[in-house]
């Protein structure tokens, strides 16, 4: 098929000008080497930016794929980072290489929470869809799905020591899960309205929710099983199993089954401040600290008073209450006996309230030595901020340390501009307008401006206009990076500026129903002497209606205006006689642009749809539905009939204005795309939207071809549709609190298909292998093997048995159970035959054995009815016992000499492993001591009763 004509694809380059998304959080992490409370991570549309506080630099991005993010959270040991994206996915990043290896697909919709253990160990997903999910970060694998909430979890904690998780929910109730039989045994019900978040404190005995009202209250946790601890027995110490289950027998008419776990009462509230609901409540690392914020700009902090602490404060007030008593004992002579209650109030004191530069979104904290704590915000506004304050002293004050704000705006860009030469692109937003290096994507100068709604580089790329929403145009020196003029130009907002083909002057539309023309000119400056570009008014063309576009043709022969009744009127530029009206959109023209030839139009509408009109006569060459909402900007791409154009439905388009053909579709804005820029030469597109992002695009030398891209495209629905089908149904399996974690996926399915194709050759090749021996047998001579298979010998000539484990392995071990499940039933037989000769021969038992208890779970029933099978089930049982058996003596007998040959090193060199090996060694020495004790007791009782006999 030969190309007629030839499009180049654009694909993205870069994304810059967002400090920190709102959609997620924002955290302290510690880089290689870096030191505490230096960077701090912010998610970033789909990617997640480290920011070094001290430089304002970024300095590590990981890099995320097509989803916003919408939760951080490290790990406890530093090294990596869990990202929660809006699909509901979780990728885990290492900080050291910025790479993802681990990325777990459990939750229907938008991650809202993320939690490690205390080892690191284990994670805990909250999302939209009110599920929570434990997952296996070692296994790389879902555990289980908690359900129970009825709204999205707003919080999900683990307990240290005890294998319980707690959750909150804006269903307004905080549900405790025993994660040992995986329900929930207690739910908490004293909250009126949602519960935006909680913590724990006082080494995990208290729990502090935060709801829509003011108060932060305050529950008191009593462990009642102290057998609970996880890794522990469930035995009372001095008691016997026998005598521990008669107690509970005793007791189980008198406690219900939550409170042989823990109780929870309430123990009173703390007031805060701000009247409107927490947004966020955040502690330190060692619970000391609180802070937390409403939809203001207001932090409160809160400081958690240490026990020893409390017993100085109550020993002053017991003083002041026996003084007090003492004197009213002296005035009336009755006999009083001082007392002093202890309340919440004595234990969380207020430390200090912070007030940042704008509403705060989101805040975390880290105490540093010296009792130093430091706090970061992240603000609505596209701003991060970092305060320090001394939480030792009497009244501590906070000292702003860092803010983050030059690499972008703090509103939405709304006009867009690059220079003559390609190099340098002009944002402007409601107050400032930057100029970025596009190369280094640097800004090279920020200006202080009036909300801006249209801009462009004067000729020379030295100086910028500007037209404000106020009607005022602004003319800024960009050398000296300073306003040099404002003239009060129309008396409504300029909604468009339009650059004269003679690079003479500008022609300007504004909401005051007036087109203007100014012509540029040089005047003396009266301060300094020097000469000054300034805009001199030539001529006005009133309309009847506000303009909202204006656009002179390339020849400068025609004008061309939009007007708000949806029409475009066309004039000529000599004499402003009226020419053309092009009617036909159903909603006001936004956009309009006109080709390098001055023979075509090209409106874009509130209508959703794009005109291609001749200017010709004023006909109509095709309308195409272009968006799925407005179109907010359309332009040619320079010395071609092609065309893009920006909706608010977060796509930008390209076209083919002779061919009427959609040629690609850009995605990757994550809100409405206000407004984009084509450099001259046409190679680079930037692009900005409501999601504080400009992205860069560039043109590749890829060619597009229409069909293949329509039949990717195609394919690409396929697949989605497909994916969020109905998940399998496990036979047996009830509708309950616990269910598997995983989800099915575009992933499982094509797994499922390469597991299916594998065997599908393993069979092949067996019928083959047969028909040869057959054959053989037959002729009585050894005939030559049949041909290879390519697969096979392109894998190294392995045998399809060993092919069918590599495809196994190859799938992700958090996909791996919802692929299998997705397996239809006849592929079993052939996959437990396998399995029972890749246990006799060793072959990676462990994945074997995952493999076959989970597919002798789902189809139990089938395969137990098989009388085919029973041989299968047999061998397997004994293989495996003996496999894994011998599997984990190994593991012992290794583990118990590494042990040794530790033990013999500290002893002969006295070097330590590990960090915390001190306290090691002091339990192992009072071990020791004990056993030691305990031999001397048996030696010497053993001596006394032989010296009797």
């Amino acid at each position: 098929m030969g190309l007629t004509k030839q499009y180049l694809r654009y694909a993205a380059s870069a994304v810059f000008g967002v400090i920190g998304s709102q959609k997620a959080n924002l955290t302290y992490v510690t880089l290689r080497g870096g030191e505490k409370g230096r960077y701090v991570a912010v998610a970033a549309c789909e990617h997640v930016f480290i920011w070094d506080i001290r430089k304002g630099e970024k300095v590590l991005i990981l890099q995320g794929q097509k989803h916003e993010v919408s939760f951080l959270c490290p790990s406890p040991d530093g090294v990596h980072i869990a990202v929660g994206y809006e699909d509901g996915a979780v990728r885990i990043f290492s900080l050291l290489s910025g790479e993802s290896n681990v990325s777990f697909n459990g939750h229907k919709s938008a991650v809202s929470v993320i939690n490690y253990d205390a080892l690191g160990a284990r994670l805990v997903t909250g999302s939209k869809d009110t599920d929570v999910i434990v997952w296996d970060i070692i296994n790389e694998c879902g555990l289980y799905r908690l359900r129970g909430h009825k709204d999205v979890i707003t919080q999900a904690l683990f307990l240290k020591d005890r294998n319980l998780l707690v959750s909150s929910s804006k269903d307004s109730f905080v549900k405790w899960w025993d994660l040992d039989t995986q329900h929930c045994f207690k739910t908490m019900v004293g909250h009126r309205s949602e519960v935006w978040g909680m913590v724990l404190l006082n080494q995990q005995n208290r729990l502090l929710t935060g709801s829509a009202d003011s108060e932060l209250r305050s529950w008191d946790i009593s462990y009642l099983d102290e057998g609970k601890a996880e890794g522990e027995p469930r035995v009372k110490k001095g008691k016997s199993l026998l005598e521990e289950e008669e107690e509970d027998n005793e007791k189980e008419e008198d406690e219900s089954p939550e409170e042989r776990i823990l109780s929870c009462k309430k123990s009173g509230s703390i007031l805060r401040e701000a009247r409107d609901r927490v947004v966020s409540i955040a502690t330190d690392t060692k619970a000391r600290v609180i802070a937390c914020h409403g939809n203001d700009s207001v932090l409160e902090l809160f400081s958690v008073l240490s026990e020893e602490e409390v017993q100085r404060k109550m020993t002053k007030k017991l003083k002041k209450a026996k003084k007090k008593a003492a004197k009213a004992q002296e005035d009336t002579g009755e006999q009083m006996e001082p007392s002093v209650e202890r309340t919440l109030k004595d234990e969380i004191v207020r430390l200090t309230n912070i007030k940042a530069s704008a509403k705060i979104r989101w805040v975390d904290c880290l105490s540093c030595a010296g009792g130093e704590l430091k706090v970061a915000l992240l603000l609505q506004n596209n701003t991060v901020e970092t305060y320090s304050l001394k939480t030792t002293d009497k009244t501590p004050t906070a000292n702003k340390t860092a803010r983050l704000t030059l690499g972008g705006h703090r509103t939405d860009v709304r006009t867009l501009a690059f220079s003559s030469d390609n190099l340098a692109v002009l944002s402007a937003s409601g107050d400032t307008v930057k100029v970025w290096n596009r190369s280094t994507l640097q800004v090279i100068r920020t200006m202080a401006c009036e909300y801006a709604l249209c801009s462009m580089f004067v000729p020379g790329d030295r100086q910028v206009i500007l037209g404000s929403k106020s009607g005022k145009l602004q003319i800024f020196e960009l050398a000296s990076g300073s306003l040099v003029e404002t003239l009060d130009a129309h008396s409504g907002a300029v909604w468009s500026l339009c650059l004269s083909p003679d690079q003479r002057g500008i022609i300007t539309g504004s909401a005051d129903k007036t087109v203007k023309f100014w012509d540029f000119e040089l005047i003396k400056d009266q301060g300094s002497g020097q000469k000054r570009l300034t805009l001199k008014h030539t001529r006005t063309l009133q309309m009847e209606e506000d303009v909202l576009c204006v656009k002179l043709s390339p020849n400068h022969r025609l004008l061309a205006v939009s007007l708000l009744d949806c029409t475009v009127k066309i004039f000529y530029t000599d004499t402003l006689k009226f020419f053309l009206s092009l009617y036909g959109h159903k909603l006001p023209v936004l956009c309009l642009d006109i080709s390098h030839d001055s023979t075509l139009i090209a409106t874009g509408s509130a209508d959703r749809n794009v005109k291609i009109w001749g200017l010709d006569f004023g006909d109509c060459h095709r309308s195409l539905f272009a968006h799925d909402d407005s179109v907010m900007f359309l332009q040619f791409v320079p010395k071609t009939h092609l065309f893009f154009t920006a909706g608010k439905d977060k796509k930008i388009k390209q076209w083919d204005a002779d061919k009427y053909e959609h040629i690609q579709t850009l995605e990757g804005h994550h809100r409405e795309v206000w407004c984009l820029s084509i450099s001259p030469n046409g190679d680079h597109l930037v692009s900005s939207s409501h999601d504080k992002s400009l992205r860069l695009w560039e043109r590749t030398r890829e060619p597009i071809i229409l069909e293949e891209e329509r039949e990717m495209e195609r394919e690409a629905e396929f697949e989605e549709s497909m994916a969020k089908g109905d998940a399998p149904v496990v036979p047996g399996e009830t509708e309950g609190e616990a269910a598997p974690a995983g989800k099915k996926t575009i992933e499982t399915v094509k797994a499922a298909e390469r597991i299916m194709e594998a065997l599908e050759l393993y069979r092949e090749e067996t019928r083959k292998k047969e028909e040869h021996e057959f054959f053989c047998e037959k002729a009585g001579k050894q005939l030559p093997p049949p041909k290879p298979n390519p697969i096979l010998a392109a894998y190294g000539n392995i045998t399809p048995s060993r092919y069918v484990l590599d495809v196994i392995k190859k799938v992700r071990s958090s996909e791996l159970e919802v692929s299998l499940l997705v397996l239809p039933f006849h592929y079993v037989p052939e996959l437990l035959k396998l399995f029972n000769s890749y246990v006799q021969q060793g072959l990676e038992v462990e994945l074997v054995c995952r493999c076959l208890f989970f597919l002798l779970k789902i189809h139990f029933g089938q395969i137990s009815s098989n009388q085919m099978l029973l041989s299968i089930i047999d061998d397997l049982r004994t293989n495996t016992l003996s496999k894994v058996c011998e599997i984990r003596d190994v593991l012992g007998f290794n583990g118990a000499a590494l042990q040794f040959l530790q033990r013999e090193i500290e002893t002969k060199e006295d070097v330590m492993f590990f960090a915390d090996a001190t306290g090691r060694l002091e339990q192992k020495k009072k071990r020791r001591r004990r056993s030691e004790s305990s031999l001397t007791l048996f030696t010497s009782s053993f001596c006394i009763s032989a010296t009797t006999l």
